[in-house]
């Protein structure tokens, strides 16, 4: 039982990085940045990344993943005309970039062990 609690933690943990980073980076996206904002979004996108996708997710979240950042970096290009969306779309990086690179490595090892 102490394991399902700590899995639940962890779990718990995660989903309430992501919340809290997609929110960080939508609200600083139309708020001048502060200096410490990336360093919290790569923390929280890690979190993400080690406690919030479990094994059965992982290929749906890379694809997701992979998708997000490349549109991200895209968009943010695309619109860098529009100072507010180009932000928000860095800020969304500076999350999904972190998390998407831990799952894959995580990826990576569970390959490679098997």
């Amino acid at each position: 039982m102490a394991k399902n609690s700590t899995g639940n933690a962890k779990a718990m943990l995660g989903r309430w990085a992501f919340l809290i980073g997609v929110v960080l980076a939508l609200v600083f996206g139309f708020l001048s940045a502060a200096s410490w904002l990336p360093w919290v979004l790569v923390v929280l996108g890690l979190i993400v990344g080690l406690f919030n996708i479990s094994e059965r997710e992982i290929s749906a979240f890379l694809t997701a993943g992979t998708v997000l950042v490349l549109m991200g970096y895209f968009g943010g290009q695309t619109l860098s005309s529009v100072p507010y969306l180009s932000a928000v779309f860095d800020n969304l990086l500076t999350l999904f970039v972190p998390a998407t690179v831990v799952v894959a490595v995580r990826s990576v090892f569970e390959l490679a062990r098997d």
